[in-house]
């Protein structure tokens, strides 16, 4: 069974190559992840050590989920975000290696994204998916709700265009 867990910043930075595998991986797949092809293992661990001094802000989670003690997964809680939504964050970048990919790991790693938010304080959260991806039909399975689509909002990695679905949970009711 794999396990997730959130990676604290010396952690994160002890796996920034795994992370930037599952990241290439994605992308070399043609996942729609802000990134365009060529995209190489150096440009994919520059971006999780981006991600890491934001970790040390408290400004993000990063979870990484592991299978016979291999990265094979990730996703990200974005906590900081404007003064007026302190209830409020974002789940971006779920990332599954195509090889460890219809085991439930994507599944684990929201189940867990969402626990964490809840215990930072949110009660809401956004995201947005490649409509008509298999994350889309995940995120409805897990009870998000759809808000609608954005025509041509991102690119493939290869520079076709491809629409995105914008979902919310609310975790719980904020406090008034």
């Amino acid at each position: 069974m794999p396990e997730v867990r959130r990676l604290d910043p010396p952690e994160l930075r002890t796996q920034l190559d795994a992370l930037a595998d599952v990241l290439a991986d994605c992308v070399a797949g043609g996942a729609s992840v802000s990134f365009m092809a060529p995209f190489s293992h150096e440009q994919a661990r520059a971006f999780f050590d981006a991600m890491a001094a934001e970790v040390e802000q408290g400004r993000r989670l990063v979870l990484g989920a592991f299978d016979d003690g291999r990265l094979v997964g990730t996703v990200q809680v974005i906590l900081a975000v404007p003064p007026n939504q302190p209830h409020r964050g974002e789940i971006a970048k779920l990332l599954v290696h195509r090889s460890a990919r219809k085991r439930g790991i994507a599944q684990l790693l929201m189940e867990h994204a969402e626990s964490e938010a809840k215990a930072h304080g949110k009660t809401l959260l956004v995201l947005d998916t490649v409509t008509g991806d298999d994350s889309e039909r995940l995120y409805a399975r897990l009870g998000w709700t759809r808000v609608g689509v954005i025509p041509r909002y991102a690119l493939y990695p290869d520079g076709r265009p491809c629409d995105t679905t914008v979902f919310w949970k609310a975790l719980s009711e904020p406090e008034r």
